[in-house]
């Protein structure tokens, strides 16, 4: 008789339960705060272009000055290209958080995504720095250059790769309760990385502000990115930890697995400078592809055998 009356009380418990993680996800990475972020961003990255011109216009002409180390983000109008592409790299990492209650495939082709405009960045910035006189003779900047547009190639491949694969829920679809739960839990995990995306973002913005006065206004790929992506392999780890509860087939097990790793690989890579950055960069999305492509022809292969027994 207990177990009979406290069903119902457990049940309601779990509705009310995942109902208020639902409408909190919503209030705070919903639809509507997404579409008034990405107009704000639009906007900034627009009037942080405009204004990075100016500075590097107002250089130029020896109206500024600056030290050494800052000088090097407006000694090419090239540069001005550094603030618009930070700005939309800032609202990408918001976009990734907002995937992470969806599928596992889903949050790491968004990362892949992320890196592959973060290296876009980094060519950039490179080409902004190499000076046209001795671009003719293949230095290092032109052997790094070249290593770093192969490493995009292979990074875009691979999102796109990511961006096209079908969301896998088929394991999880006789346990609705448990898919719920899941999803539940993802979303709280969501809520959490976004405190923690504020946290690193102004951490890493006041830092390099302090850093600029200071006379070293220098940039890299490990200013925000290197701390937030640490964090988000714990995230992925422990969605993958507690995917044991509800996925029990080792093909997916092994594949999330392999996902994980690819992204560990883009955190090593985003602290390695030069080509061996670049090499791991080209490592992750190989490897990432892979197991992807392993992934759907594994269950493609599973759909066709059971659709031959039936």
């Amino acid at each position: 008789m207990l177990t009979d009356e406290n069903a119902p009380i457990s049940m309601n418990h779990l509705i009310f339960f995942l109902m208020q993680g639902a409408s909190m996800y919503d209030r705070i990475l919903g639809h509507r705060p997404n579409e008034a972020l990405r107009k704000l961003c639009v906007r900034t990255a627009i009037v942080g272009f405009l204004l990075h011109l100016l500075l590097c216009l107002l250089y130029q002409l020896s109206l500024i000055d600056f030290s050494s180390q800052t000088s090097k983000l407006f000694d090419s109008y090239l540069d001005a290209l550094y603030t618009p592409f930070s700005i939309f790299l800032a609202y990408e990492v918001y976009e990734l958080i907002r995937t992470i209650p969806d599928s596992f495939t889903n949050s790491i082709g968004k990362q892949f995504e992320i890196i592959t405009l973060l290296v876009v960045r980094d060519i950039l910035k490179r080409l902004s720095d190499i000076d046209a006189s001795v671009s003719s003779t293949v230095d290092e900047s032109i052997t790094i250059l070249a290593v770093e547009c192969l490493a995009f190639l292979i990074l875009f491949c691979t999102a796109l790769f990511f961006s096209r694969a079908k969301r896998e829920t088929s394991s999880m679809a006789n346990d609705s309760e448990g898919l719920g739960r899941f999803i539940s839990q993802k979303k709280q995990l969501a809520i959490l990385l976004r405190a923690l995306y504020i946290i690193t973002a102004i951490y890493s913005l006041s830092t390099w502000t302090y850093n600029v006065f200071e006379g070293d206004g220098s940039t890299n790929r490990t200013i925000f990115f290197l701390d937030f992506f640490t964090v988000l392999i714990m995230a992925d780890i422990l969605i993958l930890l507690v995917s044991y509860h509800h996925i029990t087939e080792f093909s997916h097990l092994a594949r999330n697995t392999g996902f994980i790793l690819s992204t560990v690989i883009l955190r090593v890579a985003i602290a390695s400078p030069g080509i061996s950055g670049a090499i791991l960069f080209i490592l992750a999305g190989c490897l990432g592809s892979a197991v992807l492509h392993s992934g759907v022809l594994f269950t493609q292969k599973e759909r066709s055998s059971i659709e031959e027994c039936e």
